[in-house]
């Protein structure tokens, strides 16, 4: 999919994609750091149909959800190619012996042979957790590893104090 960048001079950068009906939606990225969704007229696709200015906190949130559902997909993806290997989430409940903890505690790698590639919280994504990476109840792990590993690297995290 390409996504075309145009200068707006004295305003900034828009970055927009094509869809598949014809629309495009993008981004304006303005020079004093402002960010705006925009969406473009069916009829006219250089015409702005709607303009939805974005905190940064707003444009990060929603990246991130946009985010979270492709690297889903892309993980699915890739593991049909490797036999034996699955990928699976897992919700950290509220009473998790492993909620409020970081993640090294929990020793996932060692006790199952899997490993926790992502966690989603909230609107954001943590790609590459590290062992200090402090798990939330209602964090969602992305776990990669054999269905045996899963199966325990479930029992791990849900286990109650």
């Amino acid at each position: 999919m390409n996504i075309e960048e145009t200068p707006l001079p004295g305003i900034g950068v828009r970055r927009e994609l094509r869809l598949a009906t014809g629309r495009r939606v993008g981004v304006v990225t303005h020079r004093d750091g402002q960010t705006e969704l925009i969406l473009s007229r069916i009829d006219d696709p250089d015409a702005c149909a709607a303009s939805i200015p974005l905190s940064a906190e707003e444009a990060a949130a929603l990246g991130s959800l946009l985010g979270s559902a492709q690297l889903i997909a892309q993980l699915a993806a890739e593991q049909e190619n490797v036999s034996g290997v699955t990928t699976h989430q897992i919700l950290i409940r509220k009473g998790s012996r492993y909620a409020g903890r970081p993640l090294g505690d929990t020793q996932m790698r060692t006790r199952t042979g899997t490993s926790i590639v992502a966690l989603l919280r909230d609107d954001d994504v943590i790609g590459s957790p590290r062992p200090d990476e402090v798990l939330h109840a209602g964090d969602l792990a992305v776990i990669v590893g054999t269905d045996e590993g899963l199966a325990q690297a479930a029992l791990i995290l849900q286990s109650r104090l």
